[in-house]
């Protein structure tokens, strides 16, 4: 079993394109760097996001059975000794028994200023509610949905001439400044 000095074994969760994924490989190929991607998981075998981490050089698994998805996905984390685990723009809700079985950190970013906006349609809630600006958080999963401490968030502001997919957008953008940075906050912290 391969150690990497300093570094978390860290496997992320996608279901789609994986641009979060993108932005957390590049962070950690830094020298700096917190974590070392071993692993990418998605409930979604066809997401583009597997491709670009098969490209990358890491380990992927897709499985499209929810019956045996989260048992096949715990024992390749206990397999490749993963501390912690990053969700990221990953689509489905994990169970309480498999937070409970992981027993390890698990984050996952919100494209909402938390605890405004759990769950789906975030941008198009904010919208229809006048907010003033929006944003994202990453938090650290519980067993209640989006729920957990957040650990970083940065905000938007949301202009008369926006609409779902330019706020979707420009909080995709700030997704992808802060994962990182909260990884980090979140791993110097423990």
């Amino acid at each position: 079993m391969e150690t990497y000095p300093g570094k978390k074994k860290t496997a992320v969760f996608i279901s789609g394109r994986g641009s979060n994924l993108k932005s957390l490989i590049k962070y950690s190929k830094k020298k700096n760097s917190l974590i070392k991607i071993i692993l990418v998981i998605s409930n979604n075998p066809d997401a583009e996001g597997l491709k670009y981490a098969s490209r990358s050089k890491i380990k992927i698994y897709g499985n499209k059975n929810k019956s045996n998805f989260e048992n096949k996905s715990l024992k390749l984390l206990e397999k490749f000794n993963i501390d912690l685990i990053c969700l990221a723009g990953f689509m489905k809700i994990l169970s309480g028994n498999f937070i409970k079985k992981f027993s390890k950190p698990i984050l996952n970013i919100h494209p909402s200023l938390l605890p405004k906006y759990k769950g789906l349609n975030t941008h198009e809630r904010a919208i229809k509610n006048k907010d003033r600006f929006a944003g994202a958080s990453i938090h650290k999963v519980t067993e209640k949905l989006d729920s957990g401490k957040v650990i970083l968030q940065k905000k938007v502001k949301i202009l008369k001439s926006d609409n779902v997919r330019s706020l979707e957008k420009k909080v995709l953008k700030i997704e992808h400044e802060i994962y990182p940075k909260a990884v980090d906050k979140f791993l110097t912290n423990l």
